[in-house]
């Protein structure tokens, strides 16, 4: 399997790095690896739904 990093996932889904990386740590990232301090995500994946509450005004 082909693996990408979180800045790399971060880039293609218009997101921070740090959001990839929470989203891993919730494991809401379907094949996601650890890898020492890094996260592995494979290429393929598809980024998961924000479930964050959004206040109106």
């Amino acid at each position: 399997m082909d693996y990408i990093t979180a800045k790399e996932a971060a880039q293609k889904w218009s997101i921070s790095e740090r959001r990839v990386q929470v989203l891993c740590e919730q494991g809401r990232i379907e094949g996601v690896q650890r890898l020492g301090k890094s996260w592995a995500i494979p290429r393929n994946a598809k980024k998961p739904l924000d479930k964050r509450s959004h206040k109106s005004h």
